[in-house]
């Protein structure tokens, strides 16, 4: 006979536990204490098996019977409800355990073995700031394209654009790295191309006409400041390496004889060690430098301490104090370069692994490192030979011997 709520409200606990049976295998448990449980027993597989359907009277008979129901629907499908349950506690246990934040820091770690130091405390700091207080505790299956979308409107509203979309680049990371891990499916981030204010990109300042450039250089060439300054404007006009890994040079990552800068790892922006082949006038300018500051393991170190680079604004101050102030940055030699050499017909691979921009195709990117440099070897001394024209003020001609 079916239960009702009158008799399971009024029925008294006994000195052992009795039950009060309803229909297909739901009853109710009542215990010596005066607790009421609700059961369910079923056979599965030939063995029987009882199933806790919850507690009287947080869970009422109507309820009761429809989480029976419910059972008895995986029962039809031959699934266990035990083991179906069990399954389902896991899952959350494991979205507990995945948030946003727990595989953020975990892709941080992961990944930060290939960042520069500053890179990583500017993603770490942004991340904590921005992101986690706002969606790091929500389990990464449950993130939607629309709450993220909330957070980096909020973002932008406070006036910094350029954050907003830098978030959204590292979440769109993250949830790549979640769907390599299996923690994921897919990634909600694409579904936000375009949501997002354009960002207003502000370009390092660069003589790039020709005529300019060589005005810049002969200024260069004359400069009545410390002769490691000239020497690293210098440096950087003919190699057009980062400023970073000009300060940070050694004398013994140079190769004279071989004609050949091997920089490390450590000093490069995408962690990845370079070769920059010299030229006959770098080298010359080296074996010059090298009488000052040979004795130490630095080509430029500071003049309050030798241990140390020279500072990341020398060349800064020094191009203000030559006349180029807002017309050229360190980092505007590089450009300068680029827009040059690929305007001379130069290949933009060759150009590119020479500004040693990162190659997202690893195999592409073993192949440049083993075949471009002999080619590398070729453009860079054009390149200088190029510069050394320009200085005597011969008119500008495209560079010897480039591609067709």
């Amino acid at each position: 006979m079916a239960l009702t709520d009158v008799a399971i409200r009024t029925a008294k606990p006994s000195e052992k536990a009795r039950k009060l049976t309803d229909e297909k295998g739901l009853y109710l448990l009542i215990r010596p204490n005066g607790g009421k449980l609700w059961r369910m027993n079923y056979r599965f597989d030939g063995k029987q098996q009882t199933l806790a359907i919850g507690t009287y009277p947080d869970t009422g008979l109507a309820l009761a019977r429809e989480k029976r129901d419910a059972a008895r629907k995986l029962l039809a499908q031959e699934i266990d409800p035990c083991a179906q349950r069990k399954q389902e506690k896991l899952e959350r246990k494991i979205d507990q355990q995945n948030t946003f934040e727990a595989t953020g820091r975990e892709w941080m770690k992961i990944k930060g073995k290939e960042w520069s130091d500053t890179y990583a405390r500017k993603t770490k700091a942004c991340l904590e700031r921005h992101a986690f207080p706002v969606i790091g505790s929500k389990p990464m299956k449950d993130i939607t394209a629309p709450e993220l979308l909330s957070m980096l409107r909020a973002i932008e509203k406070r006036g910094t654009v350029d954050m907003a979309h830098r978030i959204q680049q590292h979440c769109g990371a993250i949830f790549r790295f979640a769907m390599s891990i299996g923690t994921v499916g897919a990634d909600p981030t694409p579904a936000l191309h375009g949501a997002l204010s354009t960002v207003k990109t502000e370009h390092y300042a660069a003589l790039t006409d020709p005529k300019d450039y060589a005005e810049l250089l002969r200024s260069i060439d004359n400069y009545r400041g410390e002769v490691t300054t000239k020497v690293a404007m210098q440096l950087l006009a003919y190699t057009f390496q980062r400023t970073k890994e000009i300060r940070f040079a050694e004398w013994s990552q140079f190769d004279l004889d071989g004609a050949l800068w091997r920089i490390p790892a450590e000093v490069m922006k995408m962690r990845e060690a370079h070769i920059v082949p010299l030229s006959k006038q770098v080298i010359a300018i080296l074996q010059e430098l090298k009488t000052l500051t040979g004795n130490g393991s630095l080509l430029f170190p500071s003049t309050t301490n030798r241990s140390r680079p020279i500072s990341e604004n020398t060349v800064t101050y020094a191009l203000a104090r030559m006349g180029f102030k807002g017309r050229m940055t360190g980092h505007g030699f590089r450009s300068v370069a680029s827009t040059i050499l690929n305007e001379q017909g130069y290949r933009h691979d060759v150009i590119e692994r020479q500004l040693a921009h990162s190659e997202q195709n690893q195999v592409r990117a073993a192949y440049n490192r083993a075949e471009y440099l002999p080619e590398r070897k070729k453009m860079m001394q054009d390149w200088a030979s190029y510069l050394d024209k320009l200085k005597t003020g011969a008119e500008v001609i495209p560079l010897v011997g480039t591609a067709a």
